[in-house]
């Protein structure tokens, strides 16, 4: 058995702040998000999703792989989206067990409105404390991070903005 790459004292120190801050921010968006919308970053990602989508509408499969979760998961989600009448899915006439996920206007209505409160929470705990170099710095560990586990991310649309 191989010895362990045990991190050195600057890994462990990174690790660590990486920790707290995911904590922190991931925690500070799910309350404003729960608080404000009622609703789970979960639910808000996945209608994120669908309005970025062509014809505002995914795949469920796609739709799981984009949210990182599992299938049954994103089915309860969309079952939940579906009950406030925000997500409807549909078949696919060319593949019998598949489905889509299609976003509403109640659904795109209902980013309209949560959609201020979460990304005011998202400048106040990231962006606020960041310089416009770090910012950048942040977009390419973050995106080398995704790259590096298999995920894809836009540079295109970075630098669009």
């Amino acid at each position: 058995m191989a010895e362990p790459r045990w991190l050195d004292q600057r890994e462990q120190q990174a690790w660590r702040a990486y920790i707290a801050a995911q904590r922190v921010v991931s925690s500070r968006i799910e309350q404003q998000l729960q608080r404000d919308a009622g609703i789970p970053h979960t639910y808000y990602e996945i209608l994120v999703r669908l309005s970025d989508a062509p014809g505002n509408r995914l795949r469920m499969s796609e739709l799981a792989v984009a949210t990182l979760g599992s299938r049954s998961r994103l089915s309860h989600a969309v079952n939940r989206l579906e009950q406030h009448g925000w997500v409807k899915r549909e078949g696919i006439e060319s593949d019998r067990r598949g489905q889509v996920a299609i976003l509403t206007e109640l659904g795109r209505q209902k980013l309209v409105d949560t959609a201020p409160g979460h990304v005011e929470e998202v400048r106040q705990s990231i962006f606020d404390a960041l310089t416009a170099e770090q910012v950048e710095h942040l977009y390419d560990v973050c995106a080398t991070l995704a790259r590096h586990s298999g995920d894809t991310v836009d540079r295109a649309a970075w630098e669009r903005t």
